[in-house]
């Protein structure tokens, strides 16, 4: 039995309540604190991610347009990240963390900003794949959804700019990316758009959302 079958969802909820942070990273925390409550507080809280909604749904209307050119001028990137003052777009933090993600994206050329961006024909077509591929190994409906369930996780992954572990620091997502700039700024930031090109490529990716849900004390 693995650490994160012996998590109870009580402490995952009594977690989510003491640090306002997302079920997901509260379940996170607690596997590597291996079920430890205060331990598991310590590492939102490193991440940045204790409190994460209290500024969630403050309005960014501020923010820059950056760009990243990769060596070569083979792809390029260009990309809106917002802030609640222009003071806070102005500093060096800031403007690291735009010139990071767009590098980031010029990497690993993501197809969405987060999970709840993904269109329901790309979700339902890769639930078919993954269930038909469970159904031929013989196993029975239940364990076939559990299946299911993890490869989307996995998909997300895969396809979610937020859900991306960082190039430069693969132990943080892009969101603990961002929610640790929040912490250290007291500010909202979020992923507005960002568009993606490559020589020869026949069309370029584009991909925009309302927020990103990343914040912190």
């Amino acid at each position: 039995m693995t650490v994160s079958d012996k998590i109870d969802a009580k402490l995952v909820k009594e977690l989510r309540e003491k640090s306002g942070a997302p079920m997901g990273d509260c379940l996170k925390a607690l596997q590597e604190a291996k079920g430890n409550i205060e331990d598991a507080f310590v590492v939102l809280r490193k991440r940045g991610m204790a409190s994460a909604q209290k500024k969630a749904a403050r309005t960014t209307n501020e923010g820059y347009i950056g760009h990243y050119i990769h060596a070569g001028g083979k792809i390029g990137v260009l990309i809106e990240v917002n802030c609640e003052s222009d003071f806070v777009a102005r500093t060096e933090d800031f403007q690291d963390l735009l010139k990071d993600i767009a590098m980031h994206i010029a990497a690993t050329d993501p197809r969405y900003i987060r999970s709840e961006d993904v269109t329901p024909e790309d979700m339902e077509r890769e639930k078919e794949i993954y269930r038909a591929q469970a159904a031929a190994t013989g196993k029975p409906a239940p364990v076939i959804e559990k299946i299911v369930d993890g490869k989307m996780a996995k998909f997300y992954e895969e396809v979610c700019l937020i859900e991306q572990p960082f190039i430069k620091e693969q132990t943080v997502t892009i969101k603990e990316l961002i929610a640790q700039k929040v912490a250290k700024l007291g500010e909202n930031i979020t992923i507005r758009r960002f568009a993606r090109f490559k020589v020869g490529a026949p069309d370029w990716t584009v991909s925009q959302t309302k927020a990103v849900e990343a914040a912190a004390e």
